[in-house]
């Protein structure tokens, strides 16, 4: 490996201070550019001590080790990573028993899982470009169900997305290794994909919605060649398993920047792959209401996220959902459906068809649909019945629920502040506020009189 040519290449730093500029350098080059510790803001202090002590032991074993991807990125942004990845020489198998807190993971890409407390740590070997061998399998649409062909870093470097997410930081030496405009590509604040962005979206479709997270993670401009195929490739989406769309969601929406990764998705014309039925809605005369209502509620879990409270994807699906069932329920109901059973009958089949584009755990589509059921109870304040939705286990999701659909002017603002207040009264001014009369205690009677069972009414009475 070669390091920089000090006449065409200037200092780096980065994070807004210096940083190398070296125009000259093509996205595929003939080597490696080799920043050393002493030209980046890299350092190990920044770096997760479970990722050293992986990092070390895989070099004191021989093998090389680097930090690769978005922790190396972020730190060279001047962000605090929250996960670290690594890639090495070293096998999965060879991994494993090095780590004996380890589990080797995946079978479309196999690696290594080191688990330090609630730590996980991702250990991954270089790939390789392959032989045409049985480790690598392709569907008829080009993409890759299964690619286990192992090579070098230099291999390695072109079967990764992002070339801002193509940058290795070397345990052995604490240099940056950049083989493509990675470096320049942060610089300018640019999101670019590494070679030809229709082989690549078609390798592996989910690329397409990491271009929308990272876009929208960290305000980068897209790359007009990153850019410009998604609209005409998106429908390659429905060709990955729901459970891994199911993960891809999560990330895209409770990152932090929900409101613009759905903008993002929705502009590419991804979102119509996603969530369909939604979709649907924002293309029709309502599309403007139910797009309010679906970024007001994305902005509350950002703030949530912002503040670090715990966000649930029940909650979440029942934002992007809603719109859905409650129109489908309003329909069910002047069809001659009673209330509840219209609202029963449009959450099981919008989730039904949710499910069919991304995995909906029942442990999430359940509490959803108790949300919903309970938007109903909240319109009835007075009686026992009523006094037990504070009981529910879903009740404060729901209340919540109906928060956002007051702001929205879903529901009358004085709805939604009665069950604001009552939950603030003491025991004794609450029961008085629902209505409740306390029944009076005493022996129950078996029968209509003392002693016997009551009789039967005969056919004449």
């Amino acid at each position: 490996m070669s390091g920089y040519d000090s006449g065409v290449c200037r200092s780096v730093k980065l994070a807004e201070t210096e940083f190398l500029l070296d125009t000259t350098h093509p996205q595929r080059g003939s080597g490696p550019r080799i920043i050393p510790r002493s030209e980046h803001i890299v350092s190990r202090a920044n770096v997760s001590g479970s990722a050293l002590k992986v990092l070390y032991r895989l070099r004191n074993s021989g093998f090389d080790a680097y930090l690769v991807g978005g922790g190396v990125r972020d730190l060279l942004l001047g962000m605090h990573p929250k996960d670290f990845d690594i890639v090495t020489d070293a096998h999965p198998e060879q991994v494993r028993k090095l780590f004996g807190n380890s589990r080797l993971i995946g079978r479309r890409f196999r690696l290594a899982h080191v688990r330090f407390g609630r730590e996980i740590i991702e250990v991954a070997t270089f790939r390789g470009k392959g032989d045409g061998s049985d480790e690598r399998e392709r569907a008829h649409s080009g993409r890759i169900l299964r690619d286990n062909v192992y090579g070098s870093i230099d291999e390695d470097i072109w079967r990764r997305d992002f070339t801002v997410n193509a940058l290795y930081y070397n345990i052995a030496d604490f240099s940056v290794v950049d083989y493509t405009t990675g470096l320049e590509d942060i610089r300018r604040k640019t999101l670019r994909m590494i070679g030809d962005p229709v082989t690549r979206y078609r390798e592996d479709p989910v690329r397409m919605l990491r271009v929308a997270r990272f876009a929208a993670k960290l305000g980068f401009e897209i790359a007009q060649d990153t850019a410009e195929p998604i609209a005409e490739l998106g429908h390659h989406v429905r060709d990955v398993p729901p459970a891994r769309l199911f993960e891809e969601v999560l990330k895209l929406f409770r990152s932090g920047h929900a409101v613009t990764s759905f903008r993002m998705l929705d502009d590419f014309g991804l979102l119509r792959h996603l969530f369909p039925a939604t979709a649907a809605l924002l293309e029709g005369n309502e599309g403007d209401t139910v797009r309010r209502f679906i970024e007001r509620g994305l902005a509350g879990t950002d703030r949530r996220i912002a503040e670090d409270k715990p966000t649930t994807p029940a909650f979440l699906y029942a934002i992007l959902l809603w719109p859905a069932v409650s129109r489908l329920a309003a329909s069910l109901k002047d069809s001659g459906a009673r209330e509840f059973e219209a609202m029963a009958e449009a959450s099981t089949r919008v989730a039904a068809e949710q499910q069919r584009c991304t995995a909906l755990p029942k442990r999430f589509s359940v509490p959803m649909k108790e949300m919903f059921a309970l938007q109903r109870r909240f319109a009835t304040r007075r009686g026992a019945r009523a006094a037990r939705v504070m009981q529910h286990r879903q009740f404060r999701a729901a209340y919540d629920f109906l928060l956002l659909r007051s702001r929205s002017g879903e529901v009358e603002a004085e709805l939604a502040n009665w069950w604001s207040e009552v939950q603030t009264l003491p025991p004794a001014e609450r029961e008085q506020a629902f209505n409740v009369t306390k029944r009076r205690r005493g022996k129950r009677r078996r029968g209509g009189r003392r002693g016997g069972r009551r009789k039967p009414l005969s056919a004449d009475a």
